[in-house]
Order: structure tokens, then sequence, then C-alpha cells
């Protein structure tokens, strides 16, 4: 009799505010080496989704279910500055609730050894946080986004407005503190693999008998945009010829390789209407541009190379071959003018910020004292075709990469034309993954607390047919689902996409696209097919009712969006 076949492993990469099209698996230039070799040797999903914001997007990947249920309706930092109006608001908790089962808890109970390194975002109390939510082992940033270098003076100014300034770094279930704990040589991406590589090695005989939940969640390449010179430097002159021909090669690549169809219309870049034209810039301006953009690319490329370390340590235990694999982003690229962003009092901005603690000189951009971002027109090339970027309804913001490599799968069979263009979502993993672990679903209830049901669907049946334009994971016709985040609305069924988003982003109604003839969203349709929009609105009013959403406060919408 064989003996019977082990569980599979499960690692799940999630890169912050990453473009659809930075790597080279989804036509980018920068280099991704690693994640091509993923890419070939796995799938890649071109109608990928997620939520608009990272933790909104990160509650969905551990309940299987919508943010607005899971505890993140709105990102925490927006809801603490107007608190009155979400208090006693189910769905508003700021954390990662009660009223879902986690990922990791599941598998635990399962007999999984889990294990987290890097960012979590789903909350700062200790009953909130990582290990008491299923990780067996976790090094951990709690908050949404840190210096890459871990240099923060701002962070000892009375005036800073941060909760938890003093408790943002975790090992177990213990805070760090980030002078003593946190070491002098430290780089958020290159720390976070290897701690993670070390929970990998340290396992005891024990563990090691166990099946594994890994999650590897990376800081980058969330502004602030830093890496080691000598990674940037590897990209200097890269990028001069600005964010309107890195798009123009990036959509050309992505149309070759078959991930958007050959007629789209690239939407137009987007911005605060204070942007200027590439041409229109001086030169030192132009610099301090490009300049950011190669920092960022030196970010990317350092994910690619954890990517790496962890998967060729896999291969040396022979772990890989039976491990599931996923990486993704949480979102679409950052297109935020981070100047406007208040974070001492009501007066002092990013930019006061900025003045008083950083040095953003051109030859000090990318250092650990330097404090920038990349703006609306890079964010937009990222983003490329569609519209918008990060903390938008519209594709740009929602449509992510994502590239699977199923357990049975050899590093030595590669599949580079493997792609599926079915919808799928950030909610659909947790069913995948229990579905390949044989753990059933929990419903009704978990440890004596009742749950919400679990809304994504597996994709396992999809992902092993030998054809994936024969099967679907939703259904292409009556699936309908929703985004929202600071009053900024779409509902979606089957191609059929509605838009609400006032200016200067959106007309202040609602919008109508049909996604399979415009998958830029540039042609509005809401005119032209009044009983469709009419039809998705009674989907929206579905959604809103179901999810608990109410309507916010005019300033915070207008605030935040």
């Amino acid at each position: 009799m064989s003996p019977p076949q082990r569980q599979p492993n499960f690692l799940i990469i999630v890169a912050d505010d990453l473009g659809f099209s930075d790597t080279s698996p989804y036509g980018g230039e920068i280099h991704t080496p690693n994640l091509q070799k993923l890419a070939n040797n796995g799938i890649r999903m071109t109608d990928f989704h997620t939520a608009p914001a990272c933790s909104p997007t990160r509650s969905m990947l551990m309940s299987g279910t919508d943010h607005h249920i899971a505890g993140l309706e709105q990102l925490a930092e927006h809801m603490r500055q107007m608190p009155e109006a979400f208090e006693n608001r189910p769905g508003y908790e700021g954390y990662l609730n009660f009223r879902v089962a986690a990922l990791p808890e599941i598998l635990k109970d399962a007999g999984y050894h889990n294990i987290m390194s890097g960012k979590w975002h789903l909350g700062m109390k200790k009953e909130h946080t990582p290990a008491a939510r299923g990780f067996d082992k976790v090094f951990t940033f709690l908050s949404g986004a840190g210096n890459h270098f871990n240099y923060e003076p701002q962070l000892d100014d009375p005036r800073f407005k941060l909760p938890w300034r003093g408790r943002l770094w975790m090992e177990g279930n213990e805070y760090l503190d980030r002078k003593k704990d946190i070491p002098s040589d430290f780089y958020s991406t290159t720390y976070t693999t290897n701690r993670f590589l070390d929970f990998l090695k340290d396992r005891t005989p024990d563990e090691k008998e166990k099946p594994f939940l890994g999650y590897l969640a990376y800081l980058a390449p969330h502004w602030p945009l830093q890496a080691p010179k000598e990674r940037c430097q590897r990209y200097r002159g890269w990028y001069d010829d600005g964010p309107t021909k890195l798009a123009e090669r990036r959509v050309k690549r992505l149309i070759e390789l078959g991930l958007v169809p050959k007629d789209v219309v690239p939407a137009k870049p987007e911005g605060y209407g204070i942007e200027r034209d590439w041409d229109d810039l001086s030169e030192m301006e132009r610099k301090e541009s490009s300049r950011k953009m190669e920092v960022y690319a030196a970010m990317v490329e350092m994910i690619d190379q954890g990517v790496g370390e962890v998967c060729d340590y896999l291969e040396s235990t022979g772990e890989l071959d039976n491990t599931f694999i996923l990486f993704m982003s949480d979102n679409g690229a950052e297109g935020m003018m981070m100047e406007a962003v208040h974070l001492m009092g009501n007066e002092m901005t990013m930019k006061n910020v900025i003045d008083v603690y950083y040095d953003n000189s051109l030859e000090n951009i990318g250092e650990r004292d330097s404090f920038i971002w990349y703006g609306p027109r890079w964010a937009s090339a990222a983003t490329a075709p569609s519209r918008g970027w990060k903390c938008w309804p519209t594709e740009g913001g929602i449509r992510c990469p994502c590239i699977v490599k199923l357990p049975g799968a050899s590093f030595n069979s590669p599949r580079p034309d493997a792609i599926t263009h079915k919808f799928t979502t950030v909610m659909d993993i947790l069913p995948t993954v229990l579905e390949l672990a044989g753990v059933p679903a929990p419903e009704g209830t978990f440890h004596g607390r009742e749950i919400a049901p679990i809304k994504g669907k597996s994709w396992v049946q999809h992902l092993k047919s030998p054809d994936y334009t024969a099967s679907s994971v939703h259904d292409e016709n009556y699936h309908v689902h929703g985004w929202e985040l600071v009053g900024l609305r779409a509902i979606r069924k089957g191609p059929w996409k509605a838009v609400w988003m006032h200016p200067p982003r959106g007309k202040c109604r609602w919008e109508l696209y049909n996604l399979e003839a415009d998958p830029s969203e540039q042609k509005d349709l809401a005119l032209e097919q009044p009983l469709k929009v009419k039809e998705l609105l009674e989907c929206w009013e579905a959604y809103y009712a179901e999810t608990g959403m109410f309507d916010y406060p005019f300033e915070f919408t207008m605030a935040k969006a």
C-alpha cells in the first residue's frame, strides 16, 4: 500500500502597492527573473481583483469574505480621524474581527504549522495580531507603512498623530522596541525575507512533519520609496523619457504577451489637475521624477530576489513541488500626492514633516533619510492600460497581478503560456487553499462564535482544467461583485460595471462600462443603456444592504477620496 499523500504547503506572497505591469511576467522592464520563473511554471491571472486599498484586501484574503464584513470596511487610519461616525458599527472595527474565521486559524486546527513575516495591517492590539489569529511564528510590522530602513525621527515628535508609535513591530506575540530590537543594517524587504527563512530553517522535527502555511507580506514597494543605493544605480537612466513613454512600452508588451486585448484603448493618465506634461518640466524636475522611479524599480527587484531565495530554499529541502505558491499585489499602484496628508495635529502635513526631518535632494533620493513617492503619472503608467490607481474603484485600483503555482507543478516543466482571463477575486484564495488542503470550510460557527459565510469560490477546478477558457470560477453572466472605499463605489455583473465617483475623479453620477469591449473604462454608456444602469443599481442596493454599509459624513468622503 502506498503511503498517504502529504497535504500541500502554502506560500502566499503579497507585494504592497505593486502596479499591474511592473514585473516582467506582466510586461514590465524591471529585473524580476524569479517571478518570471514562477510565472513560467504557474498560471498568470489577468482579471484578478482586490479591494481598492491594502488592509481591506488583506482582510478579504484572510477571511474569504468582503472587507465590509470582516472589520476593515474602511482603512483604520481613516476611521480613527472621525471615530464618532463609525463607533459600534459591525464591520467598522478597524481590525480583522471575530465574525470571520481567519485562514491560519482554520489551518492550525487542521494540523498546519503557520509562519508569517512582514506587514499585517489588520489590528494593533495583542488580541488582534497575527499570533492571536493562528500564526505560530511571527515577525511583523503592524501598521500600514513605515520607513524601509527603520529611520523614523518624526515618531519621537510629541505632536505626531499615531496612537501606536511605540508598538509597530512584533516578534511572536511581543512588541519590539524599534530602536533596540531592530538591527542597524535593517532594510524591510531583506529582513522580512530573512526572518521568513529563519522560521522555515528553525522548524523542529515535529514541525517539519506538519505541512505549513507561509505568509510573506512585503512592505515594498509602498512609499516612502527607498532602496540600497547600489541597487538603485542599476536603473540609472532607464526612465529619463518619462511615464507616458513607459506606459506605451508596457502596454505594447502586455499585448505581445496576450495579457490584454490587441485593440485595447489605454486610459488617459489621471491626476489632480495640477500635474504638468513631461516636456513642460524643468531638467531638474525630470531628473528628480525619474530618480524616484529608479528607486521604485530597485524596490521591486529586491522583492523578486526575496521570492527567489525562498523558492530556492524550498527546492533544496524537496518541499517546492508540493507547495502552492501565490504572488499578488494588494491593490493598484499608489498615485496619491502625499504632500496633502495630515500627520500632526490639524495643520502639519507630510510636506511639513519632510521639511523638518528629511532630505529629498536629488542625490539623496532613496536614502534612509529621504521620504518620497512617485505620484499619479508614474502610477498611471504602472496600472496601464487601466484607469486610475490605488483607492479608485476603477480597474487601475483593483485589477492586480496574480501568479499561482499549484502543488505538484514542477519547476522543471515550464508552461509559459498558462494564462487565465476569467474573473477572480482575493476572496477566492481562502476556499482554494482549503480545498487543496482537504480541510472543510467552517460554517455557521467557529470556536464557539458565529461567523459570516465565505463569499469566495475555489479556483481548483478551473486551474486544473486543461483549457482555462472552458470553465469559470464565477458565473460570467450573473455573478455580482461590489467595491467601495471612502464613498467611491463600483458594482460589476458579468462584463458590465457601474462606477460612482465624485469630481475630479468622476461625474457625481453612475457611469457604465462594458469591460469585455472596453477594459480600460473609457466609453461611458450610462446614457445609452439606462436599463442596464438600473439593473446594476439594484445589484448595488443589495450589496449595500448585505455588507452593512451606511452613508458616510460628507467631510469623510471628501477628505479621503
